[in-house]
């Protein structure tokens, strides 16, 4: 593999008369015992389909080819899936894609989720995981959107924004604590494996990076249940995430329960009515999901 320094990656770029964008979140890893690091931390097998958002020069991609069944990688940059064309053009089971892998803030592009659902299909031990070094700006939706399934990665080897990751891995009371923590710690294990300065980029972007290991529990996620439901009840209670619970549930349920009904349900979980959603684990944010879904469901039809 073509060890991509700041000087092979400058020249190459100069042959075919490309810069990196900044809207497109291009920032190349060039120490390549991070890009080894990154692979090795996603423990990937023959059996796995990889997904990579974000091909860039194809060197991540080139890394991971040798050691799986298959690759499948997105780049929304006409120009950077031109170079990674060529750089990868040796390796058969290497699917280069060219959009966006996301048809929106809220939803996957169908036709990626499709091809990715036709290479798992091949083989009843093909393993589904995400190793990518992911555009800051696309990390959050991705992780989100691919947690809300039903083709869910067993484990997601990513690199990401520090201050991200640090919100993912967060525990309760703490200031990084917020909805995305509760989504992913409801379903999977996480870790921060290794922070990254700036310097080991280039482009360097302004910020540290950190390559984060996210890996799915299936008894978590069954006994959430119903997931969508979870997912909008936990961003709606976090939006006053600071406000005592009760009047978050309040402003929330205003069209649907009286303060009477909600102050039952407190009062039967056993929550205190001066707690707050930041200092709840998301077991208990999950029981009283499940209380005031069921306490509206109860409610007659007007």
């Amino acid at each position: 593999m073509t060890r991509q320094t700041i000087s092979y990656l400058t020249k190459r770029f100069e042959e075919v008369g490309i810069r990196p964008k900044s809207q497109h979140g291009q920032n190349f890893l060039i120490d390549l015992n991070l890009l080894e690091m990154i692979a090795a931390t996603g423990k990937l097998e023959p059996t796995d389909v990889v997904l990579e958002v974000g091909t860039g020069t194809g060197s991540l991609t080139a890394l991971m080819a040798p050691q799986v069944a298959e690759v499948v990688t997105v780049e929304v940059d006409p120009q950077m899936h031109q170079l990674a064309s060529e750089e990868l053009i040796d390796f058969d089971n290497v699917t280069l894609r060219l959009h966006d892998a996301l048809a929106g803030k809220h939803k996957l592009d169908p036709d990626l989720m499709d091809l990715l659902a036709k290479k798992l299909a091949v083989d009843p031990r093909r393993r589904f995981k995400l190793v990518a070094n992911l555009p800051y700006h696309i990390a959050t939706p991705l992780i989100s959107n691919l947690l809300m399934g039903p083709l869910v990665p067993r484990t997601m080897t990513v690199t990401i924004q520090k201050e991200l990751g640090e919100r993912i891995c967060a525990a309760p009371s703490t200031r990084d604590y917020s909805a995305l923590s509760v989504w992913v710690q409801c379903q999977c294990e996480a870790r921060i494996v290794r922070v990254m300065a700036p310097t080991v980029f280039w482009p360097r972007p302004k910020v540290d990076s950190a390559i984060v290991q996210i890996e799915l529990d299936d008894a978590k996620r069954a006994a959430v249940g119903d997931l969508a439901y979870f997912h909008h009840f936990t961003r709606t209670i976090f939006l006053q995430r600071r406000k005592f619970l009760r009047t978050a549930l309040v402003n929330a349920f205003k069209e649907q329960l009286s303060k009477p009904q909600i102050d039952a349900v407190l009062t039967k979980l056993g929550f205190h009515e001066s707690c707050r959603a930041e200092e709840l684990p998301w077991q208990e944010l999950l029981r009283l999901s499940m209380a005031m879904q069921a306490e509206t469901a109860s409610i007659p039809p007007a």
